[in-house]
């Protein structure tokens, strides 16, 4: 279990410098190009697969214990250490890092985006895997960092290189953002270390906060915490995210979304909560309060660019969207209970399984209607998705629902939490504020409904034009293909196990949760 864990983390970039390399000539298939981007599914795949046989060999008795541990002395004048290790918060992260990743690699194999040489696209997919494979792994806070660092080059390039119009504004913006919040997430990291003497995670988890005082918390709390709500990305500091999402490729804003934004909200839960807890409770209804903002402000938006004339962007929509679903994320942690921590862990599977989902469809649509504006897809065709390609208008309109909270899929149990959470939020935090924050997010939920249905009634629904002219113009669209049918199939299967059976999800995140907020005791 240990070398299987070893061997996820650091697969991929052995992969990604092989990518780099001459194909040997038996391997090359019809052309170099060809072989490349089959190295990169074969790499991806075989992390998926070490990753399920990592789950698999899991003990789900004691999900709270950390397991596969590896622990090496890295730097022994201030106690930094190599030290990875899995428990049942990481665990469903790690799996869904490798999934998505292998279904961006098996897309990428048959639609390659327009750009440079496939070598170097498929070794950046590679080592952005590590790193945010590694963020969910290690358990040293310089590790962490420098994990958490290392995915935004890969990510710049794949915007920067590969990406459509105004991707070079976009992906700039993407790494200054990201980087200054970096900057001042290291100081409270180092602060943290400094002052408790170690930067291990499992013992300053366990130590609970004890030995800093609670000014030291508050001042790492929050320069750590601006960090991490950069990466999530919590409003008002998401302004990065709309842009990159509408510049990046269709994998690109897959990733960007189902994992990336998943490494802010885990820190938040590995780190601040149990390490910083008195100053995490000072911060916590200022936390609450941004979330309940940007879950209106996100959903707002996206009723501004789906309502008709707007000229909005679907992709654009769609990354608004997601400002909205983390805010119930950082509700659920802003609640620093049990219940709120769970909806947000779960909430963070749920949006990395249908916002993925959605990104693939959207890119689909994009590639046979040459656009994403959302004026052009209602109505330059008189006959809309339901009527030129039915299982891809039946597959947008499964994930729109889905994202909305629809009872029996995955979208649901994590709001749904994460508002039961605030209803009865941990003590000293004071109630009657967050049954405010719920209520504002229980509205939420309704006018993400309405963006939804409206988005689902512009672009899926449509009169067939009945004059000849017409007709021509609404001829059927290529609907979904083989390969399309592979990758998305397995998030759409995964949407509906989470939805109808979230025990499998809880029955890991619970155990660790409880450990964690009890300061390491069972």
């Amino acid at each position: 279990m240990q070398f299987l864990l070893a061997f996820v983390v650091l697969g991929p970039l052995v992969g990604a410098a092989a990518a780099l390399l001459p194909a040997p000539p038996g391997l090359r298939g019809g052309s170099p190009d060809q072989a490349v981007l089959r190295h990169g599914v074969t790499v991806t795949g075989t992390i998926l697969l070490a990753a399920v046989v990592l789950a698999i060999g899991f003990d789900h008795d004691h999900p709270s214990k950390m397991q596969a541990a590896t622990d090496i002395s890295w730097i022994p004048a201030l106690d930094v250490r190599i030290h990875l290790g899995v428990d049942g918060i990481s665990l469903p992260l790690l799996v869904l890092t490798a999934l998505l990743t292998f279904l961006c690699a098996l897309y990428s194999y048959f639609n390659m985006p327009a750009g440079p040489s496939p070598k170097a696209f498929v070794a950046l997919l590679l080592v952005l895997e590590s790193g945010t494979l590694a963020t969910f792994a290690v358990l040293d806070l310089l590790l962490f960092f420098l994990a958490f660092e290392m995915v935004l080059i890969p990510m710049y390039f794949l915007i920067a290189r590969w990406g459509g119009e105004a991707r070079q504004p976009a992906a700039w913006k993407f790494i200054l953002y990201t980087l200054l919040g970096s900057v001042v997430m290291l100081l409270g990291l180092l602060l943290i270390g400094l002052k408790a003497g170690t930067f291990d995670m499992v013992a300053l988890a366990t130590d609970n906060g004890r030995g800093l005082t609670t000014s030291v918390q508050v001042i790492a709390v929050l320069a750590i915490g601006l960090g991490l709500a950069v990466k999530t990305p919590m409003w008002p500091l998401h302004t990065w995210l709309p842009d990159a999402h509408t510049a990046a490729p269709t994998v690109g804003s897959v990733l960007l979304a189902g994992v990336l934004l998943k490494m802010g909200t885990y820190g938040f839960v590995r780190i601040v909560l149990p390490v910083a807890p008195d100053g995490m409770k000072t911060f916590a209804p200022y936390l609450a309060a941004f979330a309940v903002v940007g879950i209106i402000y996100g959903s707002l938006a996206c009723l501004a660019l789906a309502r008709s004339g707007a000229g909005g962007d679907l992709k654009r929509l769609i990354a608004y969207s997601s400002v909205g679903h983390m805010g119930f994320v950082l509700l659920g942690i802003a609640t620093m209970t049990p219940t709120g921590v769970n909806g947000a862990l779960f909430a963070n599977i749920a949006h990395g399984l249908i916002t993925g989902l959605l990104f693939f469809l959207v890119g689909a649509v994009k590639d046979r209607y040459g656009t994403a504006d959302l004026d052009t897809l209602a109505g330059a065709t008189g006959a809309a998705l339901y009527g030129r390609a039915p299982r891809l208008g039946g597959l947008l309109a499964f994930a729109a629902v889905a994202s909305l909270g629809l009872p029996g899929l995955a979208g649901f149990w994590g709001e749904m939490l994460a508002l039961f959470g605030a209803f009865d939020p941990a003590d000293g935090l004071s109630r009657p504020a967050f049954l405010t924050f719920m209520a504002i997010g229980a509205f939420g939920t309704l006018l993400t409904a309405a963006y939804l249905l409206v988005v689902v009634r512009r672009v899926c629904m449509g009169a067939r034009p009945q004059e000849a002219q017409d007709e021509q113009r609404a001829e059927p669209l290529a609907d979904v293909r083989a390969y399309e049918f592979a990758a998305w199939t397995p998030l759409v299967a995964l949407t509906v196990i989470a939805g109808l059976w979230p025990a499998v999800l809880l029955g890991l995140t619970d155990p660790a949760v409880q450990q964690l907020l009890a300061g390491g005791k069972s």
